[in-house]
């Protein structure tokens, strides 16, 4: 079959370019380093106000900086006489006080960008903030580590830039009996009843065929692997807790993935922030302690490490709207039953020095975080991912 007779009999010729997402599929990677971690990773997506997150309740500058959103003492979960959880964070001072929290405050990394996006593609690639790239920091682990098209899974609708490879991307899929029913849609069955043809190559759309091979297989084995396990535990019944379930049932089955990705957005609070983050703050803490014990009841827990970050803080001080504008350096919650420094990492941002913007100065470059996790948990060599050498932490 040459090239336009195949465009001309199938269904490639109209859907090219609305591929679904699970499709960008890769090829086998040969690893001698993947073994029964896995690392999840929560996108606190819009910018969370760190500040009334971690909260410094003895710090008068914290009051005289936000007079109508600062979090009333009596309202606040202390950690010692210092410092103090938001109050929607009950159920993530359960996991602090069993030693399953570890606060990593003033992140962030030099030159700050306070847009959205580009704060967010700096995160997802880790590049410095005045370059660009195409590739994700998971999606190079995958080009160098991966093994199978399922080695990485983003619990959505569609790929985060984290998540994308220079050869390789992973598999967004909210629901695995969905991917695995648009696996087998007569659109894919047409394609790949071609597969065999002698005169396909990587210049007539041989390497698509390859690709949809794989991600017909991964389908399938996600599937029917997954659908072995059934969740008894009962999570918030919002989009949030739904992927985190969906996460959980993933990882209790066993399936042979080393990195998951979710993401909880609404976190751009511009206007009337303290009853929008409540909310939200509660959907995370709600979904994250329901998914620790979801995974401590199948023993999964012990070889699970949990991430959660934000593109950037917000500024100090409050703004006219009784919210907060864009800032720089946030908190980084890492979650797991192992972890070396339990509790404070370090201490909080000082508010008697604060940059000539007024926001925070940043202590901890998130890159130092992914090389930890990379070295330490992952077990793979963090300079070929992040092109870069960066210190190790000290929390795993």
């Amino acid at each position: 079959m040459d090239r336009r007779k195949f465009l001309k009999h199938s269904s490639l010729a109209s859907s090219l370019f609305f591929v679904p997402s699970f499709v960008r599929a890769f090829e086998e990677v040969a690893s001698s380093k993947l073994g029964y971690k896995r690392l999840v990773i929560i996108q606190l997506s819009g910018g969370n106000d760190g500040l009334n997150t971690v909260i410094p309740f003895r710090n008068d500058l914290y009051y005289k900086a936000r007079p109508t959103i600062g979090i009333a003492k009596s309202n606040i979960i202390k950690l010692n006489d210092e410092v103090g959880l938001h109050s929607s964070l009950k159920p993530l001072k359960r996991l602090y006080d069993k030693g399953f929290l570890s606060i990593i405050n003033n992140v962030g990394y030099p030159n700050p960008v306070r847009s959205h996006f580009r704060s967010m593609d700096i995160w997802q690639t880790a590049t410095d903030s005045n370059k660009y790239s195409q590739s994700g920091w998971i999606g190079r682990y995958l080009d160098h580590y991966g093994k199978q098209p399922h080695s990485a899974i983003e619990v959505n609708e569609s790929l985060s830039l984290a998540m994308k490879g220079e050869r390789i991307n992973a598999i967004a899929t909210q629901d695995a009996k969905s991917l695995y029913k648009l696996s087998k849609d007569p659109y894919f069955k047409n394609i790949l009843k071609h597969q065999n043809d002698a005169h396909l190559s990587e210049h007539n759309l041989g390497y698509l065929y390859k690709s949809m091979i794989a991600a017909e297989s991964s389908a399938k084995y996600i599937f029917e692997t997954s659908k072995t396990i059934s969740s008894k535990k009962e999570y918030p019944n919002n989009t949030f807790g739904k992927q985190m379930k969906t996460t959980a049932q993933f990882i209790n089955s066993h399936i042979e993935t080393k990195v998951f990705y979710t993401s909880l957005g609404g976190f751009d609070t511009h206007v009337n922030q303290l009853n929008a983050q409540k909310r939200l703050l509660g959907i995370y803490a709600n979904s994250i302690e329901a998914f620790v014990q979801d995974l401590k009841d199948n023993d999964t827990f012990k070889d699970t490490l949990i991430l959660t970050f934000s593109e950037f803080g917000r500024r100090v001080k409050q703004n006219a709207s009784v919210g907060t504008d864009h800032g720089t350096a946030n908190n980084v919650f890492v979650i797991g039953e192992n972890l070396k420094k339990q509790g404070f990492y370090n201490n909080m941002a000082s508010l008697n020095d604060l940059d000539d913007n007024g926001d925070l100065k940043f202590e901890i470059d998130f890159r130092t975080i992914y090389a930890t996790v990379l070295d330490k948990w992952l077990e793979v060599d963090d300079k070929k991912i992040l092109d870069n050498s960066f210190n190790r932490l000290g929390f795993i």
